[in-house]
């Protein structure tokens, strides 16, 4: 399969095909027996927490019953929401816990971690050391960063739910997240159909627990959870993960954005929101409505800067472009400099990488 298609398998949302089948296949692929019982879960949140209950010992089993299969609501980072109408109640996920019985051991190593090493191994002995590392950067290497930043986004929203759920989260199987090992190798076919078309899952020697995809997924341009006004990772059970340019934020941000204003800006205490909320806001807007005051002037446009409560102070330089749109009119664009710098044409010439005294344009900008 080639990257760009592994690609989607990692960005792909909502149903894909049949998990079951592709976690029966997976087995049969190890040279297992396939499992008694599979169950088909809605998030990874759903299913790390069903991992945790079947691996626990009776004490830790009452504690996750108490808790819920998804711990309530979100605190103040907004990692973990439910939406209640989708939600799978506690009855129905630990009723049906109980009616499998015990898992067995896991066989994640059997099912995936071995395979991987054949194959690695494999390919390594067929292209050499150089053969593989371009194999990889051809392949993997492309796709990792985009697919880490997810996997990361996850495990942290997974965090608040208790240190054995996150602990069993760092033992799942990928399923479309580890599409870029899967990318790098011919075979593995059982692996690769359960990525195609399932989440996170965890394999036991009587029990595969498998997740669905997410339902919704918003990435910036580089790849990012980011969305304004709603959950930026969404799956069917209600879990889902809120965040701006990757940044976790509070599930009710969308809805606080609308109504935003420079007084609100200054009195939020998390200096990272209080970033969020500017960059949502426009800087140049808020120069406008903070009523801020024009500190230096010069040739090259206007030195502007605003002091901001336990952070470092928003600095800026306003130029108008030398060349005029269609209309005949000139757009004036604000440019962002660190605090330090005191003078406009000091400003603009370190967004050039330059020092001050070598700044001489034909033209100003």
């Amino acid at each position: 399969m080639e990257t760009l298609t592994w690609e989607r398998v990692a960005r792909a949302t909502g149903p894909g095909g049949d998990p079951e089948a592709a976690v029966r296949q997976a087995y049969r692929a190890a040279g297992l027996v396939e499992p008694e019982h599979v169950l088909v879960l809605g998030s990874p949140a759903m299913g790390a927490v069903a991992a945790a209950w079947l691996t626990g010992d009776g004490t830790r089993r009452r504690a996750l019953e108490e808790a819920g299969p998804a711990a309530g609501e979100p605190d103040g980072d907004g990692a973990a929401a439910r939406s209640e109408p989708d939600r799978v109640t506690d009855e129905a996920l630990f009723g049906a816990l109980r009616a499998m019985g015990e898992p067995g051991r896991s066989v994640r190593d059997v099912v995936r971690t071995q395979p991987w090493e054949r194959a690695r191994a494999a390919v390594h002995a067929e292209l050499g050391p150089a053969g593989w590392a371009a194999l990889w950067d051809q392949t993997g290497a492309r796709l990792w960063p985009q697919v880490d930043q997810l996997v990361t986004a996850i495990r942290r929203g997974l965090a608040d739910l208790g240190g054995e759920v996150l602990r069993q989260a760092l033992d799942a199987v990928l399923g479309q997240h580890d599409a870029p090992w899967l990318s790098a190798f011919d075979g593995l076919e059982g692996l690769k159909r359960v990525a195609e078309c399932a989440g996170w899952w965890w394999p036991y020697e009587r029990v595969a627990i498998v997740t669905e995809r997410p339902v919704e997924l918003h990435l910036d341009d580089l790849g990012r959870l980011h969305r304004a006004d709603g959950p930026a990772m969404a799956y069917s059970d209600g879990f889902a993960l809120h965040a701006w340019h990757g940044m976790p934020v509070p599930a009710e941000f969308g809805a606080s954005m609308r109504d935003i204003t420079p007084e609100r800006i200054r009195e939020e205490d998390n200096a990272e929101l209080r970033r969020v909320m500017l960059e949502h806001f426009g800087y140049d807007r808020y120069l406008a409505e903070s009523g801020a005051r024009p500190v230096q002037r010069d040739e090259t446009g206007v030195l502007w800067c605003i002091d901001l409560p336990g952070d470092e102070s928003i600095t800026m330089v306003e130029v108008v472009n030398s060349t005029p749109e269609p209309d005949g009119t000139r757009r004036t664009y604000f440019l962002r400099v660190p605090p330090w710098v005191q003078r406009a044409r000091q400003g603009v010439a370190w967004t050039f990488g330059i020092a001050e005294e070598d700044y001489r344009p034909e033209r100003e900008t």
